[in-house]
This record gives structure tokens, sequence and C-alpha cells, in this order.
């Protein structure tokens, strides 16, 4: 009999993969406004263990909850559902060196 797992699981964006074994994955969504009723775009991020650092920088990925790794670190890298193209990792690198203020 197998075990139902309780598990969440979510899809992101790779935005950074510098550090060993770890990624930073952005979940972005769409939420209602409870009085307003517009739509909302909200991103989160987050930490996730990547043991085999088969991820790269704008990588489609499927995340699922486990065990703290560490103290932000509470996701693990199930799989890559999508490989970047150059076009999204020029994209990716230009919004992180904005960020930076490398750019300017």
């Amino acid at each position: 009999m197998e075990q139902k797992s309780y598990r969440r699981t979510r899809i992101g964006r790779v935005i950074a993969d510098k550090t060993p074994k770890t990624v930073k994955v952005q979940l972005a969504g769409i939420v209602q406004h409870a009085k307003y009723k517009k739509y909302i775009r909200q991103q989160t991020t987050c930490l996730a263990h990547d043991p085999d650092e088969q991820c790269k920088l704008g990588d489609l990925v499927r995340i699922e909850e486990c065990r703290p790794f560490s103290k932000l670190k509470k996701w693990i890298v199930r799989e890559v559902i999508e490989k970047a193209d150059a076009k999204t990792k020029d994209s990716m690198k230009e919004a992180t060196d904005d960020q930076v203020g490398i750019g300017s």
C-alpha cells in the first residue's frame, strides 16, 4: 500500500544559482483583492536544496516542501521542467544586474 504524500509542491523560476547546492526560486501567482476585487500579481522567493546542482539561471523547476535543511531552506528541487534558453538567461542576468546597480 502506497502512502499519499501531503507535501506541498510549487512551480517557479530559478533567479539565482550562485551558492553551492542551493537555488533561489521565484514563485509567481495572481490573487484577487478581497475588498476591491482587482487581480494582483504576487511574487514570493524561497531557497531550495539542489543536491545535484542541475538547476541553472532561468530554469523552470518543481519544488517540494521538506524538512528544514537550514534556517531559510525548507524546499527541495524535485525536477527541472524546462531548461532556460539563451534569451531567458540574458533577460534574467540583466534583471539581476539592474537590481545590484552594475548596469549603470
